[in-house]
């Protein structure tokens, strides 16, 4: 199963929990209602067991097909669609989750119109907020909004971690050929074709900065079977399938270099109004200017030595190294590795 797939899979299954866990608050909720003294009290047939069961397989049956409507089609089918498209699917989505709610409810215990109404409007809350945190989590990636409210990195900490600086060649000669608005329409699209590959290798896309996309590691994620590495060469194969799909649109067809290297950084909450996720340290400096050598040693992959070192055996890929480099900035010189696809 791929890193994306496990994704998807992970929020249809919290959706689950939580949707089962609203169903079980609903039930209570309407067991004290009919407790209360200006209620008429519960019909002759009712059971606060029975009334669990039914809320809990109604809100089963909306998780599993309207949960799994949302992650594995609408999220999926409109995410680089204009804001448009994705409101009115997502809004047809709400009705036909409701209204598939609502049938189950009406055909195993509740024909009450009132009663269907009422549970009705509060599932199309519950299922608005739930597209609305889906949504958040897209916008702060994978993982990080949840980090956010866990409150992990209000204070700063170190880690070990491995950073990708992938950069788009010739991108100022693109950007005038193509004009502003089409060489953003250009990088969007080459952003959200490298986004699976990323994922696919346990990388988390950290910052995009114009034509170039920083890409993070957990130390021990992108040692892994050389993830760090092997990112970079799935990232090109998968470009290189989609070669036709930019020439056809773009008449041009992306190219790339990446620099990386691995060390401690500091990882830490930053902002106010916009708070986020930030990483410092020099391993970040190191590895944008290993990225700026590529060109000058005409090299498309450049690691540190360091990291390299730290990786398993290169088996289907050739280290070359370039000798000690004296980086602009840096006092002491750092051995320099190219990496490319194996010939054997």
């Amino acid at each position: 199963m791929t890193r994306r797939l496990h994704m998807k899979f992970t929020q249809l299954g919290v959706i689950v929990i939580a949707w089962l866990f609203l169903g079980l608050m609903i039930a209570l909720h309407d067991h004290l209602v009919m407790q209360m003294h200006s209620s008429l009290g519960p019909a002759k047939d009712y059971s606060l067991f029975s009334s669990i069961i039914v809320n809990m397989v109604a809100a089963l049956v909306g998780a599993l097909l309207g949960g799994g409507f949302l992650v594995f089609y609408i999220n999926e089918k409109y995410q680089n669609k204009p804001y448009g498209y994705t409101v009115a699917a997502v809004t047809l989505s709400f009705i036909a989750i409701i209204l598939l709610i609502s049938f189950v409810l009406a055909a195993i215990a509740y024909p009450d119109r009132a009663r269907l109404f009422k549970n009705g409007l509060v599932w199309a809350v519950i299922v608005a907020i739930t597209q609305l945190l889906l949504q958040i989590n897209s916008k702060f990636g994978p993982g990080i909004f949840w980090k956010l409210i866990r409150g992990k990195y209000n204070t700063p900490r170190e880690e070990k971690r491995i950073f990708m600086f992938l950069d788009i060649n010739s991108s100022t000669t693109i950007a005038e050929k193509l004009g502003d608005k089409k060489y953003h329409s250009f990088l969007r699209d080459f952003y959200a074709d490298i986004t699976n590959p990323i994922l696919d290798n346990k990388g988390e896309i950290y910052q995009y900065v114009g034509d170039e996309v920083v890409i993070a590691w957990k130390y021990s994620e992108g040692v892994e079977k050389n993830q760090c590495i092997q990112c970079f060469f799935e990232i090109k194969e998968h470009i290189l399938s989609l070669k036709e799909k930019y020439l056809s649109k773009y008449g041009i067809w992306p190219s790339f270099k990446a620099g990386m290297h691995c060390g401690m950084v500091v990882v830490g909450e930053i902002g106010n109004i916009k708070r986020d996720i930030t990483y410092s340290g020099d391993v970040l400096n190191t590895a944008a200017r290993i990225q700026g050598l590529c060109k000058e040693f005409k090299k498309e992959v450049i690691a540190s030595a360091e990291l390299i070192d730290e990786l398993q055996p290169l088996k289907k890929f050739e280290a070359l190294p370039l000798g000690s480099i004296k980086l602009r900035g840096k006092e002491r010189e750092i051995p320099l590795i190219a990496i490319s696809p194996s010939l054997l």
